[in-house]
């Protein structure tokens, strides 16, 4: 069903965004779930899948159905900018046995497919004892599934934010809200979200909570029953060059030009980026990064300007001109929502709650 979330007076002004560490947490469990259906993150799966063993899901994967409704506490809205894991689940550890015990009841009957298997229903009968179990669950797989990756998600996370505020600034609240997710329009009144039938929520002055998510796309997800706040969770930009940079038939030609790894870091320099972000993205030492960028910036094919304490760099008109005729095509930042690059090949194996799980 989709969903219309229509605005009233004082809406505009308590729209927000922000960043979910556990919201993360959750959604890549479904990547492992159904890997066929987010291929970008293949090399990620890649990464983690000798980590799986050491995690028994099963609780948590019981309560995360493919086509039915999750348990809005497994991931408590951000409070600010300033969130952090260990904040999100003390969280779910003080969320009332009452509450865990109406949404797990809810979880486990509204969902689509197989009936779920008779011992899940203890996670209803003892909300306390589940509550607990959850939140340590989602802590190891915070630990084991994350949080080694996350200065790289974050990097990504942080650079939607910015080109949402720099949206902002240049265009106002309609274009930012018209430029989430090819499925999401703004008519000036509501954000509509297309498919039929629609739900209509009133915010009624609470504001929506816009959160960008690496493991959310190719998806639109809408939260919208209380006591969670209303949320729109779209796929961050720049999810093709997250886990490997992104190449076009044309970078081989610009690699000649400047050099491989050069080329590299000005194809994507499409959007502004850090020394540190692209060593991440990269794969490069930061001194070497340094030292390309500075190459790079003397040939006047990058601009450079300092936001908080990090130099951030970008390509210049004539870097951008240069990167665009090899690319074939102009970049268009404020639109690469609405298309969807070939993801990588690969082997998509599916990961079931048997495999995830010890027998």
């Amino acid at each position: 069903m989709g969903e219309v979330f229509v605005f009233g007076r004082d809406d505009p002004a308590r729209t927000r965004f922000a960043v979910s560490p556990l919201w993360e947490t959750t959604a890549a469990l479904h990547v492992l779930l159904e890997p066929q259906q987010h291929q970008y993150h293949l090399p990620w799966l890649d990464a983690v899948r000798p980590d799986l063993d050491r995690l028994d899901l099963r609780p948590l994967l019981v309560l995360l159905p493919r086509t039915g409704w999750t348990p809005d506490f497994l991931s408590p809205a951000p409070a600010g900018p300033g969130t952090t894991i260990a904040g999100q689940l003390a969280q779910v550890r003080a969320t009332p046995p009452e509450q865990v015990a109406r949404e797990v009841q809810r979880s486990l009957t509204q969902r689509a497919g197989a009936p779920v298997p008779d011992a899940a229903w203890r996670l209803r009968d003892e909300p306390a004892a589940t509550g607990a179990l959850l939140a340590d669950l989602l802590e190891q797989c915070w630990q084991l599934l994350i949080a080694p990756h996350w200065p790289r998600l974050r990097d990504l996370l942080d650079a939607d934010l910015a080109f949402r505020a720099q949206t902002l600034a240049g265009y106002g609240l309609a274009r930012v809200l018209g430029d989430l997710h090819p499925r999401a329009r703004w008519t000036g009144r509501a954000i509509v979200i297309d498919r039929a039938p629609a739900a209509r929520r009133h915010l009624r002055g609470a504001g929506l909570l816009l959160m960008p998510s690496v493991f959310t796309w190719p998806n639109l997800v809408a939260i919208t029953d209380p006591p969670a706040e209303p949320t729109l969770v779209y796929p961050a930009r720049g999810i093709a060059e997250l886990w490997q940079p992104a190449r076009t038939p044309h970078s081989d030609a610009l690699a000649r030009l400047l050099g491989q790894a050069r080329a590299a870091l000005l194809e994507s320099l499409a959007e502004p980026a850090s020394t540190h972000t692209l060593a991440r993205r990269h794969g490069l030492a930061a001194s070497t990064v340094s030292e390309h960028l500075a190459a790079l910036h003397h040939a006047r094919l990058l601009t450079r300007r300092r936001h908080r304490h990090a130099v951030m760099y970008q390509q210049s008109p004539l870097g951008a001109e240069l990167a665009g005729e090899h690319t074939g095509n102009q970049r268009q930042p404020a639109r690469r929502n609405q298309t969807q690059p070939t993801p990588p090949t690969g082997a998509a194996s599916e990961v079931t709650p048997q495999t995830l799980s010890r027998a």
